[in-house]
């Protein structure tokens, strides 16, 4: 049985953009590795892309989010660095919040060994994402590495480390 391997929003907007942070860069080459690993040996490997358009401002997170991030096509909405093109020939899921529904119907349909998430951030959608695949896959292992995940404020990372833990994720690399 394969492993999945979930890349969560690593997207300019996040890394250095409107809502980037100090040393999100950094997590580039270590989940550019992860994905090459996975692909050499034949697991599978999926990416979400948050994806807002013009009337984000009046959704529920636009309104308690007031800043324009990772508008459709826009180069804010692209993955940073090379993961860009690593995402080429894989699936992806556009979410407009914070997890994706589209990402639970597709685990509840496919089988997995274990599920890792990496990306950003960890507080919110890594988070949102790895509820929803432990919800859809109830007797899977899922797993964050602590060295491929961050978020703005670094309490906040700790503490959504935490509760990953807490709601018996494997987490490593703390």
């Amino acid at each position: 049985m394969k492993k999945l391997l979930l890349v969560i929003d690593y997207q300019n907007d996040f890394v250095n953009g409107s809502l980037g942070f100090p040393g999100a860069e950094k997590l580039a080459g270590p989940i550019a590795a992860r994905i090459q690993e996975y692909r050499e040996n034949g697991d599978d490997v999926i990416f979400t892309l948050d994806t807002h358009d013009a009337g984000y401002a009046e959704t529920r997170e636009g309104k308690a989010l007031p800043v324009s991030h990772c508008q459709k096509s826009c180069e804010g909405w692209k993955l940073f660095g090379e993961l860009e093109e690593l995402r080429k020939d894989s699936l992806c899921f556009e979410k407009e919040t914070f997890g994706s529904a589209w990402l639970f119907h597709y685990l509840e349909g496919h089988g997995y060994a274990s599920i890792e998430l990496c990306g950003l951030v960890s507080s919110i959608c890594v988070l949102s994402n790895a509820v929803l695949a432990l919800t859809a896959q109830p007797n899977t292992p899922v797993l964050v590495d602590a060295r491929l995940t961050a978020a703005a404020d670094p309490a906040m990372n700790e503490k959504a480390l935490d509760i990953l833990e807490n709601l018996q994720v494997q987490v490593a690399g703390r």
